[in-house]
């Protein structure tokens, strides 16, 4: 009798090694950083902290008025309140040297965030510089309708129609620099402390006239309440009691009679 034999049959399973990369994982999207956000807003809160004009001129060049430009380029640009590239930069520097002007009146204690309160404040200055801009298209009249002008319009145009001669530009640049002399001779009238702290600034202004880069009265108007630390409304009270006194000096001297200002 044969005997049975069990074959056992193994399955060999064989082991594939599969060899996985390691999968690095996706850098995440840095944000963008806000032009006008909570940098800007402390650094308003910092400046409103200084005592001295050199500091807040530091802290608001470096930190807050590039953030005045681009909110101002942006609402001039989204609402189309200039018409060509020059009238948008004037436009532009006028309502940075607005917000400047406005720094001191923001109020961080009340809860606001400088963006939308310097936002509100820069759209309604734009809207109103606007409506005037309009106005003055509707009184605009074009020379070549000069026939049918009024005389008296006539007189003033006519008035502008020359070009002054090379000596007429010399006497009034040399009339120019006889300016500082007479500004000293109105402060020794002067006796008010905010007249004398006018007079002083505007002094300042005049010497350092070549250094100075202006784009606008505005800028003058709030250089003149830096130096003199007066309010508008002091500096312009000063400032007409200042101008008696000028006229009360060319009148009284026939060679001033050239200042026309």
């Amino acid at each position: 009798m044969g005997v049975k034999k069990k074959v056992v049959v193994k399955k060999v399973i064989k082991k594939t090694s599969i060899q996985v990369e390691d999968v690095k994982p996706k850098p995440k999207k840095r944000k963008k950083k806000m032009y006008f956000g909570r940098e800007t807003h402390e650094a308003i809160v910092e400046l409103q902290s200084k005592n001295t004009i050199e500091e807040k001129n530091e802290v608001y060049c470096l930190k807050i008025k590039p953030s005045f430009e681009k909110l101002v380029e942006n609402l001039i640009f989204i609402h189309g309140f200039a018409n060509s590239e020059l009238q948008s930069n004037e436009l532009k520097n006028d309502c940075v040297s607005f917000l400047y002007e406005t720094l001191s009146k923001f109020d961080p204690s009340k809860g606001s965030k400088a963006f939308s309160y310097f936002n509100v404040v820069a759209k309604n200055w734009l809207i109103i510089q606007s409506k005037k801009s309009h106005k003055r298209k509707i009184r605009h009249v074009s020379l070549s309708e000069f026939a049918n002008l009024k005389s008296s319009d006539k007189k003033e145009i006519e008035i502008y129609k020359f070009i002054p001669t090379q000596e007429r530009q010399m006497i009034l640049e040399q009339n120019r620099k006889m300016l500082i002399p007479l500004l000293h001779r109105i402060k020794i009238k002067v006796s008010n402390q905010n007249e004398i702290a006018c007079i002083d600034a505007i002094i300042t202004l005049f010497e350092k006239i070549e250094e100075l880069d202006f784009l606008n009265k505005r800028a003058v108007f709030v250089y003149l309440r830096e130096l003199s630390n007066l309010n508008p409304k002091q500096l312009s009270v000063a400032m007409s009691n200042i101008r008696k006194y000028y006229r009360e000096i060319v009148n009284s001297n026939e060679d001033l009679n050239f200042f026309l200002f």
